[in-house]
């Protein structure tokens, strides 16, 4: 790529993979396009120095055709919204951490700062507004979260999954927002007979005959449905062929459970073969994460839906579940719903084939047919080329 004229762009986000999957759809994009045009595009990632942000992003540029080209650890502490000793503990290491994004937005000599979202985007946010480099902040949730909404008040544009978030801003941040969607990977979108190929995995035949459920809670589990499931695993197994993704901790807990019985197939974790699992199911049971439901969404798959709430959550996965029940994609089990009784009728009515086929279209209609992980690297290398060419006049 001698000769060619170099782009740096810095990527922010992390402290879960919620916040990082998402972002490494965008710079796969980025890299592309910024190739196409002829450019030299040099991408770098700040993200969380004591998480597990380091070995998320360096096990996935196998996939993403190595496109982030470093990776640095910025201290950062939680940004709570209950009182905790560790809030003020917390105020030096996002001290800490908007230094340390200083000094580095300085020495990569960056052009521009695309923010994922989560805690650890906060101080290169604030670093990279002192330093007068553009920045863009993405919303993943259906409600905007802290870290946004501080993020938001130096953005050049705040991009937004739904068109509805745009009203939890203020009037003055409001036309600011631009919907965009939530980038996935771009093997959700492949048509590369991924539905054989997962069911090939599971080895599991096309002619299975029953419903194929999915049940998902993350790549950690989700205790509250691995519970409903396993209390009702002779039920499910009458009616679907259950593949069940527990969490490496369920499964370490109970091995006794992890034994495959023809219509229930357990796995502690299904990374790179998830996309293929996913076009093979009908069903999928889940937490309502805004990556897994947006990536089910694209798969056109009907869902039912048991989002994290209570006082230890934001309530974010409750607001995503009940957009997706509005529009007619998903069931959803909140609260006191949650229980075995609830999940029997919801997943009664999921046995009917045209209600299943009702609610893969009214998937389909929430995501469309753009990506918009394209549609976002667009926009942010377009930001790029602005500032190179209004600096060189």
């Amino acid at each position: 790529m001698e000769g060619k004229k170099k782009i740096r762009i810095v990527f922010a986000g992390g402290g879960s993979g919620g916040h990082i999957y998402p972002g490494l759809a965008v710079a796969e994009e980025l890299k592309a396009l910024a190739e196409r045009q002829g450019l030299e595009p040099v991408i770098y990632w700040m993200g969380n120095s004591s998480g597990l942000d380091r070995d998320i992003v360096s096990k996935s540029l196998v996939d993403s055709g190595g496109c982030i080209t470093e990776f640095f650890g910025v201290p950062s502490g939680k940004l709570r919204r209950y009182v905790s000793l560790k809030n003020f503990l917390d105020l030096f290491k996002i001290a800490a951490g908007f230094f340390t994004s200083l000094y580095l937005l300085s020495r990569l000599k960056a052009g521009c700062l695309f923010s994922k979202g989560g805690f650890v985007s906060v101080p290169p946010c604030l670093a990279a507004r002192i330093l007068h480099i553009p920045y863009y902040t993405h919303e993943c949730d259906f409600t905007p979260g802290l870290a946004t909404r501080l993020n938001a008040k130096g953005a050049r544009k705040i991009l937004l999954s739904y068109e509805q978030t745009a009203s939890y801003f203020t009037a003055g941040l409001s036309g600011k927002c631009m919907v965009t969607g939530n980038p996935v990977r771009p093997v959700f979108y492949e048509d590369d007979g991924g539905a054989e190929a997962g069911l090939s995995f599971l080895g599991i035949g096309e002619g299975h005959g029953k419903p194929l459920l999915l049940v998902l809670g993350g790549s950690l589990g989700a205790r509250q449905i691995n519970e409903l499931v396993t209390e009702n695993v002779d039920w499910l197994k009458e009616r679907f062929t259950v593949v069940h993704q527990t969490g490496r901790a369920f499964a370490d807990e109970h091995p006794e459970l992890m034994k495959r019985d023809g219509d229930y197939l357990p796995y502690s974790f299904i990374y790179a073969e998830m996309p293929a699992v996913l076009k093979a199911a009908d069903i999928v049971l889940s937490r309502s994460g805004a990556n897994s439901i947006w990536e089910c969404a694209v798969c056109r798959k009907p869902m039912l839906l048991v989002p994290l709430s209570g006082s230890g959550t934001r309530g974010d996965q409750v607001d995503n579940a009940r957009f997706f029940e509005r529009a007619g994609a998903a069931l959803v089990l909140a609260g006191e719903e949650a229980d075995s009784a609830h999940l029997k009728a919801a997943l009664e009515r999921l046995l009917d084939a045209d209600t299943r086929k009702m609610m893969s279209a009214a998937a389909g209609k929430i995501c469309g047919d753009s990506r918009p992980s394209q549609q976002i690297a667009k926009i942010v290398l377009d930001g790029v080329n602005h500032v190179s060419t209004a600096s060189n006049n």
